[in-house]
């Protein structure tokens, strides 16, 4: 499925209509990013929360990684469906 068809998931008797798929999944990996944290820099006031502040600022690194492997992703989808390598031009 290339990223310029839209993804339907119905929920109940409503449908959530998900276009520009990778685009979508960098948003939700930046949100991701601020929560973990966010979280951790909480947990960073109590000396007994600040084994799982460390975690979450883990992980926060850790989707910082996926951020640039999503758009990397998108653009070797891009070159491999379209063949031309060019894409919309949009940074996310």
């Amino acid at each position: 499925m290339p990223d310029g068809h839209p993804v339907h998931v119905r929920l109940g008797p409503d449908e959530l209509v998900l276009r520009q798929r990778y685009e979508v999944l960098s948003i939700v990996n930046d949100v991701l990013v601020a929560l973990w944290f966010v979280a951790g820099s909480i947990l960073f006031f109590w000396e007994s929360t600040t084994t799982i502040g460390t975690w979450l600022f883990l992980a926060g690194s850790v989707e910082l990684l996926i951020r640039p492997v999503i758009r990397l992703t998108r653009k070797v989808h891009l070159r491999r469906r379209h063949g031309s390598g060019l894409d919309s031009g949009g940074e996310y």
